[in-house]
């Protein structure tokens, strides 16, 4: 196991990390214990299903605790908030409630959660897109409002930021905000930040910080891809804008990394 005994706490202070939950019990809870890391919860994966409310409550007690804030990441493979199968919409509005079912047990400042907007099916009917997610998401926010935690969308298949403005502006909701996820951007984009945030600047409140060569979502360590890290946060500083920051390493080895390369690049110098 890749370990540093390099003190990163005045990093580590200022941002999250992604955590899967099935991991947890597994390997990552001491590892972020140990380091005091703060955990972006994913609840991908079958862990809904499958887990008791005995079982998210232990490692809830847990964290709080030891004084550690967290995230969550609400499930998106395989769902359709905004789909066309009633059946199958059903099923997505199920899982979802269930992760949203969690936030008054692990408080989180965030639930950051996908459109499942894809052009090439739902493109040509984009309107019928949009009623079906408003239909999805608005009990689900008064839920995370209701728990003290705001509802982050992030960008993931889209290739413009249109169709995040349209539902940001159809529900109408304070408690809604726009994560930029600098990965898939260059992923499934092929875009730079900068349109992005042109159109979505009011409601930014969170970043997902990992990078790749714009031919895969690779997840790869912050400074090892081509994302121009340190124009956007030098960006943020000039707008004086400090988001909610995760980072999302796909390796220990990365995650260490990513700390580095941040604190070489003074990436968060006036952040948070």
């Amino acid at each position: 196991m890749t370990t540093s005994t390099h003190d990163y706490t005045a990093l580590t202070e200022k941002c999250f990390i992604n955590a899967p939950f099935d991991r947890l019990p597994k390997d990552l809870l001491n590892l972020f214990l140990e380091h005091r890391f703060q955990p972006a919860i994913g609840l991908e994966g079958d862990c809904l299903w499958e887990q008791n409310a005995e079982n998210f409550t232990r490692i809830a007690v847990t964290l709080q605790d030891r004084g550690l804030a967290c995230t969550m990441h609400a499930p998106f493979h395989d769902l359709v908030p905004g789909g066309f199968d009633k059946r199958v919409i059903e099923l997505s509005r199920e899982k979802l409630a269930r992760a949203f079912d969690l936030l008054p047990i692990f408080k989180p400042q965030s639930i950051v959660c996908h459109l499942g907007f894809e052009h090439n099916k739902h493109g040509s009917q984009v309107e019928r897109w949009l009623e079906t997610s408003v239909a999805t998401w608005t009990p689900l926010i008064d839920t995370a409002e209701a728990a003290g935690t705001r509802v982050m969308f992030e960008n993931t298949y889209e290739t413009d930021p249109e169709v995040h403005r349209q539902l940001f502006a159809e529900l109408n909701s304070e408690n809604v905000g726009f994560c930029l996820d600098t990965g898939h951007l260059l992923a499934f984009a092929d875009t730079s930040w900068q349109p992005w945030l042109a159109e979505l600047i009011p409601w930014l409140g969170q970043l997902h910080l990992h990078d790749n060569d714009g031919r895969g979502d690779k997840h790869i360590a912050v400074g090892t891809g081509i994302f121009d890290f340190q124009s956007l946060f030098d960006y943020l500083r000039q707008k004086k804008i400090s988001p909610l920051i995760t980072l999302e390493p796909h390796s220990e080895e990365d995650l260490w990394l990513s700390l580095e390369n941040i604190e070489k690049m003074e990436l968060f110098k006036g952040i948070n």
